[in-house]
């Protein structure tokens, strides 16, 4: 008895334990080329001619749906060349929170 009500305890904190940082993920995944600003002022985002999605008119040119799709797919060109690799490992709901600490980087 004792040792299932440890290992239900030790089950428990495991899962309460994960807490998703968007902020660390975006440090991690996406500010190499984005930049920690999302202006895209990299040496990869010029490359790349990435936008500044920090200004809210960029920002208005595609949903939330679609943000979401290019996190968790990644982007294509019309030649089929990867633009964005998708950022794997995320759960729908962490990636629901990238949407939405993305959308806080606009001025």
């Amino acid at each position: 008895m004792k040792r299932a009500f440890l290992l239900a305890a030790l089950s428990s904190l495991a899962v309460t334990a994960y807490a998703f940082d968007p902020a660390a993920a975006w440090t991690d995944q996406c500010a190499k080329c984005h930049g920690k600003t999302g202006a895209g002022d990299t040496k990869m985002g010029k490359k790349l001619s990435i936008k500044d999605y920090s200004l809210t008119a960029e920002q208005a040119k595609f949903t939330d749906e679609e943000a979401f799709k290019a996190i968790k797919l990644g982007r294509t060109d019309a030649s089929g060349k990867v633009r964005m690799k998708a950022i794997e490992g995320l759960t729908d709901a962490d990636i629901k929170a990238m949407v939405a600490y993305f959308r806080g980087l606009k001025k």
